[in-house]
C-alpha cells in the first residue's frame, strides 16, 4: 500500500510565504508526474502545478511567478513553495501522483493525499 501525506499548511498574512511538502510511503518502483491541486470552500478542485519525471514544470495562470513546484525522487517527495500569497489562495491543497507500486515494473496507479489547509488572511 502507498500513502501520501501533505504538510506545511497554516495561517499566513497576505504577501507572506508558505512551503508545502508531500511525501509518499510504501514500496514504490517508479514515480511519474507529481501534481498539486487546491479546493476552496464551495468550489471545484483545480490543478495548481505539475512536474514530470523529467523535471518539466507547468503552473496555473493564477499562480505563475509566485509558486514553484519541485521534486526529490530520492525522498519520494514533491514540494510547493508559495510566495506573495493572496486571500484567493485560501484552500485545501492536495498532493496527487502517478506511481508504479511494488518492486517490479507494472501498471500505473493514481494516488491522492488527504490535503493540508492554507489560509491567507489579515
Amino acid at each position: 500500500q502507498v500513502q501520501l501525506v501533505e504538510s506545511g499548511g497554516g495561517l499566513v498574512e497576505p504577501g507572506g510565504s508558505l512551503s508545502l511538502s508531500c511525501s509518499a510511503s510504501g514500496v514504490i518502483y517508479t514515480i511519474y508526474e507529481m501534481r498539486w491541486y487546491r479546493q476552496a470552500p464551495g468550489k471545484q478542485r483545480d490543478l495548481v502545478a505539475t512536474v514530470t519525471a523529467s523535471g518539466t514544470r507547468n503552473y496555473a495562470d493564477s499562480v505563475k511567478g509566485r509558486f514553484t513546484i519541485s521534486r526529490d525522487d530520492s525522498k519520494k517527495s514533491v514540494y510547493l513553495q508559495m510566495n506573495n500569497l493572496k486571500p484567493e489562495d485560501t484552500a485545501i491543497y492536495y498532493c496527487n501522483v502517478d506511481i508504479i507500486v511494488g518492486r517490479t515494473w507494472g501498471r500505473t496507479t493514481n494516488y491522492w493525499g488527504r490535503g493540508t489547509q492554507v489560509t491567507v488572511s489579515a
